[in-house]
């Protein structure tokens, strides 16, 4: 049976990843919703409106919004689909991009209601990157002291538990 660690990192990756899948396809296109697109489509307009850098640097808010979109598609795609240190990899792009998208609302002062969502999924981000950082709990080996070359369970290990009685 997965352990429960397991059970959480998968859960986790599956619903992350189809969630950026889901905002990143609303980001490309207005086939999933017409007025989601188009709220994106005038949210990141202010958003290069307000880092004037971004247009020197020849990035309009077409660029940005697909560029983003498409980021968030394929490394949803990574969450949900792919096993492995790929999903970890997948899962840090997305905490920066999520990083650079609250920077962005708050840039634009946007009231919290807007981007409440980018701040609940970035710590759902944290948490299952923790969770996948961290090391497998590994059953207890029995550990062998050498006395004089002879091998010898430890002390603490080789004496019944206390409270109990052996009965023979």
């Amino acid at each position: 049976m997965a352990s429960p660690r397991t059970i959480t990192i998968v859960a986790l990756s599956v619903a992350l990843g189809l969630f950026f899948v889901f905002m990143g396809t609303i980001k490309l296109t207005p086939r999933l919703s017409r007025d989601a697109y188009n709220e994106m489509k005038r949210a990141y307009k202010s958003y290069v409106r307000a880092l004037p850098m971004l247009k020197k640097m020849g990035v309009s808010s077409i660029l940005l919004r697909k560029s983003i979109g498409a980021l968030e598609v394929t490394c949803g795609i990574i969450m949900t689909l792919v096993p492995g240190r790929p999903k970890d990899v997948a899962n840090f792009l997305l905490l920066l991009l999520v990083l650079a998208v609250l920077f962005f609302h708050q840039l634009v002062g946007d009231p919290l209601k807007r981007y409440a969502h980018a701040l609940v999924f970035g710590i759902l981000l944290t948490c299952r990157l923790l969770i996948a950082r961290q090391p497998e709990e590994q059953p207890p080996e029995k550990r062998i002291l050498l006395v004089n070359g002879d091998e010898q369970p430890l002390i603490h290990e080789a004496a019944p538990e206390q409270g109990k009685m052996k009965v023979s």
